[in-house]
């Protein structure tokens, strides 16, 4: 059977049962195990075997277990009501200060907690109400929290980063630096997409009345409260760009500041470390899952001899390297709006990255881009994850069709600022470099 065949059974296959809603993990795995054996034999499975083998001894894995259980407790922390108080007091005196504000709370969360759903949920309880109250637009509240949620999985540290990295090869360390300054980027022209639109329509997002904006006395006194969120950023990237940590070893340091946190707001209970453990045994299963049938998926791949073929279509695209990383974008972010993110690297990384490298694009570069995509797929109808962390938690009045019209503008903006990357791709690698 000629590889081209090969390749659209392959690839349909996944794509059906992902869309039947068959588990991401079984369908990697199934499908490839079927395929290596219809043109491998049953050797092939060793050659599986022994690619799982060698990933499990990789310590970075370990760091993600860290990860996501320091997220489990500082969502229980009450770290996220004092930030929103304070930010209330000092920025809801300008229009569309309060939302403002609560995109500096998304960037601070996910520069702590390397996941997006713990800060959907909290800003969305917390957040959402306040602005609602204040006379701000639904719609502008919702795509405020929508973005800022996504922020987890760029501004490291991020799980995300770590996936890519044992997929790729790539450096963990200089992934997480580099996601910094795009970081930063993105909460800038987000926060200037609000400032500007409701300094234009002010009924959008209208200035705090004198009487809630709060004397001077209390505003430095709610400034204590990112102290505690200061301290674990600096205990995790701190002691990486320090040189003191690795990766994995900075992740149980955020695990310590997440447990100090818990502690100094009186919430580091049996009970609270017992839930946030067995919600990281669950999540943190479900990803080595889905790691084993991407090594199954990987080891059909390259058996079949399809990389040839997709790197020679890749080749026979317009506007030459450009026009490759724009379609390998386009491509990513339409298959973002219907998977699974973690789906979606693992069944197009390994199709891209040996394309990526012969056209000679830095892969740290190409993975910020990538992780960029993934989080909009995070905040796009009709399957983002952030979406319906949502709708768990808004007031019953917001309908789903107001969170998916939200986004949009959101999207756009985004998308504004990945284009600013791929023109200047210094802002990705420049502290990388330094650093590394």
């Amino acid at each position: 059977m000629s590889v081209e065949v090969l390749t659209l059974l392959f690839f349909g296959s996944l794509l059906f049962f992902l869309f039947l809603g068959v588990p991401l993990a079984f369908v990697l795995g199934g499908v490839s195990v079927v395929f290596l054996y219809f043109t491998w034999g049953i050797d092939s499975f060793y050659m599986v075997a022994s690619q799982v083998w060698s990933t499990m001894e990789s310590f970075t894995l370990v760091a993600i277990p860290l990860f996501v259980f320091m997220s489990m407790v500082l969502e229980r922390t009450g770290v996220a009501s004092d930030l929103y108080r304070a930010m209330h007091l000092w920025f809801g005196g300008f229009r569309g200060g309060l939302a403002i504000g609560t995109l500096f709370i998304c960037a601070i969360f996910a520069a702590m907690v390397g996941v997006s759903g713990a800060t959907v949920v909290a800003m969305g309880t917390i957040a959402l109400p306040a602005m609602l109250e204040r006379g701000y637009s639904k719609t502008l509240a919702l795509g405020c929290i929508n973005t800022g949620g996504g922020w987890g999985i760029l501004i490291p540290p991020s799980i995300m980063m770590i996936l890519y990295s044992i997929i790729t090869g790539a450096s963990v360390g200089r992934m997480f630096a580099a996601g910094i300054l795009p970081g930063l980027l993105l909460v800038v022209l987000v926060s200037l997409y609000v400032g500007i639109r409701c300094y234009l329509q002010p009924s959008l997002g209208p200035a705090l009345p004198k009487g809630e904006r709060g004397t001077l006395a209390e505003k430095l006194a709610s400034t204590k409260a990112v102290l505690l969120p200061i301290m674990i950023v600096v205990m995790v990237m701190g002691s990486i760009m320090a040189g003191i940590t690795t990766p994995t070893e900075a992740a149980a340091m955020g695990v310590l500041g997440s447990l100090l946190s818990a502690a100094v707001y009186r919430k580091l209970t049996w009970s609270m470390i017992q839930e946030s453990s067995i919600r990281t045994l669950r999540l943190t299963g479900m990803i080595m899952w889905i790691l084993f049938g991407a090594h199954a998926f990987s080891a059909a791949y390259q058996g079949m001899g399809a990389q040839q073929f997709i790197e020679g279509l890749m080749h026979l695209l317009p506007g030459g390297p450009w026009g490759i990383i724009i379609t390998m974008m386009l491509v990513i972010f339409l298959l973002g709006m219907v998977l699974d993110p973690v789906g979606i690297m693992l069944i197009t990384l390994p199709v891209f990255i040996p394309v990526v490298e012969s056209l000679g694009f830095d892969l740290i570069w190409f993975g910020i881009l990538f992780v960029i995509n993934m989080e909009l797929g995070y905040m796009t109808p009709p399957f983002g994850f952030n979406l319906f962390y949502l709708k768990g938690v808004v007031p019953p009045g917001i309908t789903m069709g107001d969170i998916y019209r939200s986004v949009w503008p959101f999207v756009i903006v985004q998308i504004i600022g990945m284009g600013i990357l791929m023109m200047f791709p210094s802002i990705v690698t420049w502290l990388p470099q330094q650093l590394f």
